[in-house]
């Protein structure tokens, strides 16, 4: 039985009592009897409304019913089961009807009560694929919740407008044959109707995700078709995305037995062109295609792909051929031509993989049978899910035992399972209102599996929860190049990504596919150094977004060395790779009114609330800050600090660990410090300017240090004897 009659026989089940239970014959037969009584239709406002009030009260009722079904059917690991669950734990404003809508199904019998689905992902899917080639496409919502995060309307008539060019473009056509033709005389461009980008497949799974997605952006914004080349297994592992047209590159791509030897040094490559002036300074003769080599070994006449001008240049080549191992999308960002696209297509920044990731990728049917057979096993049945993905990058046979610690350490630390105890005689807690905790753990070793297991099974946990660990596999070291490693890999990925909470390893491609493709925003183990255990042991990250681990640090228009990490309110420095770029949400950086405060929480332990008297300046208040982390609210000592209305970002303290900015305004200058453990809030307040000798002190009690700025943009620091 296919996908589409299940789910109708389920609308039917869900819609109407079952007809033996004693409950009458259903909605019909209500709304039949409302009819003979002349309620429907000739009574008044009020009747309707009473009449539409107890149809509310008969779904609301239909629904306990079927949500006590789902409970009992969970424990079968059906995925159904599972949908309906999700459904009934989606926003009420989804499920209840108001009175209007009541009167409308009152009053046309024929309409049939469906709860929510969302089996489109939210728009971003379109109906009418074959089913049965890619079963994941349209079950995948049966297994996991709906996304908090809706792509924007303007993404999806994008998206609509792109599947149409792959079509008129893509393989197989007169246009792709057009172009291929062109292509093959050599000879220097002429103008196209389609223009092409062609993904070299290159480096391990994880990082092929990441680069196909910025591969597939940069395709949008520049309305190019996207072509992948399959490598060895790339039409194993994912399903065709694009209805009617392959993205798939034939296999005559002329051009195809270069691609293991493009590098920096091929004469077509883009960054060796411009370092040998080989490119027609006025764009008037370029060629066919060009080489785009954005390796993270890549060299400064590379990156100057992220130029304005580079960008003006690139549009003219019909045929750009690309090899990346980067997830470049934060440096898109900082390239202006594509500012406003990118906000109207993105306007929660942080949810760009999550949306393009679920439009792209989606499981072949032989890792989708991994996949299911897995979660319905392991995972079904458990009230929360735990996934911790473990990578680490040290020389030497694991698992580590300061690895271990850090592991056990952050999931103790941030309360992420229960406390175990160690008492021989204590007593086992009534399970009656306790959960059960299903944790997921990928690694290629065994080791760090095996003790969390050990450690749960041997001892009680002091809540009365059943902690059970689970580990799909361990393969022991990686191996690209075999189908079935990579179809473990991408399902364990997928399978991460299910969970509802998850810890990722720091560096690692394969967590930041799992925190994308979930919409989580993941805590992340720190990458250890020296054999120890990291204190803290993990951090929890801004965004879910992955981190570009190679950008360019170049400012193309002052041609000049610049840090990018400070450019912008949302593309920010990576919390496990200091130089990386990730993009975060950037509110608390946007345009900011004139007469407001920003304060600064520490999340870590700052100084006490009697010293902070002496470190405000004359014309400063104080603030106690709280903010909620977690499940915890931690309040700490804030420093109300007057802002200005805009935002340059001009000073930065290495050597401190502090990062400045300060905002010049009417109402005078004034700074701010960000760190990694200090969370901001806003508070409206008067206005107070500056005067000309305040300064504003930033308290770092780690080091008993003040560190101070003042309205000209001075900034000394000094020890503080307290």
């Amino acid at each position: 039985m296919d996908l589409t009659v299940m789910m109708k026989m389920r609308k039917r089940t869900t819609t109407s009592p079952a007809r033996g239970s004693g409950h009458g014959g259903g909605d019909a037969a209500r709304i039949g009897v409302a009819r003979r009584l002349g309620i429907v239709g000739g009574g008044g406002d009020v009747v309707k409304m009473f009449v539409g009030l107890v149809m509310v009260f008969c779904v609301l009722v239909a629904a306990s019913f079927v949500y006590r079904d789902v409970r009992d059917a969970r424990g079968g690991g059906s995925r159904f089961a599972a949908e309906a669950t999700r459904v009934l734990e989606s926003k009420s404003s989804k499920m209840l009807f108001s009175s209007s809508e009541s009167m409308s199904l009152i009053n046309d019998s024929s309409k049939p009560v469906e709860f929510p689905k969302d089996n489109l992902l939210g728009g971003l899917l379109t109906p009418g694929f074959d089913e049965g080639s890619c079963f994941s496409r349209y079950q995948s919502f049966l297994y996991r919740r709906n996304s908090l995060y809706k792509p924007s309307l303007y993404l999806l008539s994008r998206l609509r407008k792109y599947e149409e060019l792959h079509q008129r473009c893509g393989p197989h056509t007169r246009s792709y044959t057009e172009a291929l033709r062109q292509l093959k005389s050599g000879g220097n461009a002429s103008p196209s109707d389609c223009n092409y980008i062609v993904w070299i497949s290159f480096s391990g799974l994880g990082n092929r995700i990441l680069t196909l997605a910025s591969a597939f952006l940069y395709a949008l914004l520049t309305n190019r078709v996207l072509l992948v080349d399959p490598g060895t297994d790339m039409t194993d592992l994912f399903c065709e995305p694009f209805p009617n047209a392959s993205w798939f590159l034939p296999d005559d791509f002329p051009l195809k037995d270069q691609f293991k030897g493009f590098d920096q040094k091929s004469r077509q490559c883009h960054g060796y062109m411009l370092k040998n002036n080989l490119l027609n300074a006025s764009g008037e003769a370029v060629p066919s295609y060009m080489y785009l080599h954005l390796v993270h070994d890549y060299n400064e006449h590379d990156k100057l792909f992220f130029c304005e001008q580079e960008q003006d240049l690139l549009a003219k080549i019909p045929w750009l051929i690309l090899k990346t191992d980067n997830y470049f999308v934060p440096s898109l960002f900082l390239i202006l031509s594509f500012k406003q696209e990118l906000s109207s297509l993105f306007p929660e920044k942080v949810a760009l993989f999550h949306h393009l990731g679920r439009y792209l990728f989606h499981p072949a049917n032989q890792v989708w049978g991994l996949i299911t057979r897995f979660y319905d096993a392991y995972l079904a049945k458990a009230d929360e899910r735990i996934g911790i993905q473990v990578r680490v990058f040290e020389t030497g046979d694991g698992p580590f035992p300061h690895v271990k610690d850090q592991i056990l350490s952050c999931l103790l630390r941030e309360k992420l399972l229960p406390k175990i105890n160690r008492q021989e005689s204590f007593p086992i807690p009534s399970s009656e209102n306790h959960k059960t905790i299903a944790v997921l753990t990928t690694s290629l070793v065994s080791g760090y599996y095996e003790m969390l297991r050990e450690l749960y099974w041997e001892h009680p946990t002091v809540t009365g929860d059943i902690v059970a660990i689970y580990q799909p596999s361990h393969e022991g070291f990686q191996q690209s190049e075999k189908k079935m490693h990579n179809r473990k890999a991408w399902a364990e990925m997928y399978l991460l990504s299910l969970t509802d909470t998850l810890v990722t390893s720091a560096w690692s491609t394969f967590g930041y596919v799992a925190q994308g493709l979930g919409g989580l925003k993941p805590w992340i183990l720190h990458k250890t150094e020296n054999k120890t255990t990291p204190d803290p042991p993990c951090v929890r990250a801004m965004s879910m977004e992955p981190c570009f681990h190679a950008p360019p640090f170049w400012d193309c228009k002052a041609k000049k060395g610049i840090d990018t990490g400070i450019l912008v309110p949302h593309v920010r420095h990576c919390e496990d790779m200091s130089w990386g770029l990730k993009l975060i949400k950037g509110e608390v950086y946007a345009s900011v009114p004139s007469a407001r405060w920003i304060c600064i929480c520490r999340i870590e332990e700052i100084c006490a609330a009697t010293r902070k008297s002496q470190h405000c300046a004359k014309h400063l208040q104080e603030a106690i800050c709280s903010k909620k982390v977690g499940n915890r609210t931690r309040q700490k000592i804030g420093f109300v600090l007057i802002m200005g209305r805009s935002l340059p970002l001009e000073r930065r303290i290495d050597s401190l660990s502090f990062r400045f900015w300060r905002f010049q305004s009417d109402e005078g200058l004034i700074c701010f410090g960000e760190k990694e453990s200090m969370m901001y809030s806003w508070f409206t307040a008067k206005s107070l300017p500056l005067a000309t000798d305040d300064w504003v002190n930033f308290p770092r009690c780690a080091d008993r240090s003040t560190i101070h700025v003042n309205k000209h943009g001075g900034i000394r620091s000094e020890a503080v004897k307290y």
